[in-house]
């Protein structure tokens, strides 16, 4: 019995190394939208979020990634469901607290409604102005969980903010939420002028950090170094000098 019982435990910590091995042998996700964070360059994905994500895993010493580019709600659904997920950026809120791991925060938001600067019909003074007119959002984005949850009915959903921007322009809706910086960018990308835009509400409810998060089912070993790794890239100062383009 007694070397039965040895054979056993053996074999016991040779099945546990080997499920430990190949954990750590799983290449990690890394997931995110267009937006003005990242985007897409041929077949690579790029933006200032994107770098820093890129820089943190390589002081992490973490090679064995893939970095891919989907509709914000397809991300979502893998960062939320799937393990050894990377996703960013994303704002964190109480909602989605204990449903990833996070990792840092990449910058602090405040989105504003826009409207057209032509649309004088187009009158908002408080939230509850605003739900009535067409919003345009981004599905699972947290600004549609967030007028959800106001009592918005005439929401129009959309895969990415350029769209929203493109069905401002086409009237489709009325009003879109973004923070200037993303509006700004979404302009640049359709070729016109920021000017054309006007901010005539600020969400400060919204008001929230940007972060970098890991699938909540992470191995921590695998927490730990890229949380490691962001925190002295923030603390020096990198993350914030990235972000902001320089």
């Amino acid at each position: 019995m007694g070397k039965i019982h040895c054979q056993h435990s053996v074999l016991a910590t040779f099945l546990m190394l080997f499920v430990c091995l190949n954990a750590d042998a799983t290449p990690l996700q890394v997931v995110t939208e267009d937006s003005s964070y990242s985007a897409l360059d041929g077949d690579k994905v790029v933006g200032v979020a994107s770098e820093v994500v890129e820089m943190t895993l390589a002081h992490a010493g973490i090679t064995d990634y893939h970095m891919a580019l989907y509709p914000w709600a397809r991300a979502y659904d893998i960062a939320r469901l799937e393990a050894n997920v990377l996703i960013y950026p994303m704002i964190r809120s109480s909602a989605r607290e204990g449903l990833f791991k996070w990792v840092g925060e990449l910058e602090h938001v405040m989105p504003s409604f826009y409207k057209l600067r032509k649309r004088r019909d187009v009158l908002v003074t408080d939230l509850q102005d605003a739900s009535h007119y067409t919003v345009g959002v981004v599905r699972d984005d947290s600004r549609q969980q967030y007028l959800e949850g106001k009592g918005f009915s005439r929401m129009v959903v959309s895969a990415n903010n350029l769209d929203n921007l493109r069905k401002l322009i086409s009237g489709q809706v009325e009003l879109i939420p973004m923070p200037e910086r993303e509006a700004r960018e979404q302009c640049a990308d359709l070729h016109i002028d920021f000017e054309d835009l006007e901010s005539v509400f600020t969400l400060d409810e919204l008001s929230k950090g940007l972060y970098v998060a890991l699938s909540a089912s992470t191995p921590d070993e695998t927490v730990q170094r890229i949380t490691a790794a962001f925190a002295r890239l923030k603390q020096n100062g990198t993350v914030d000098r990235v972000i902001a383009g320089q």
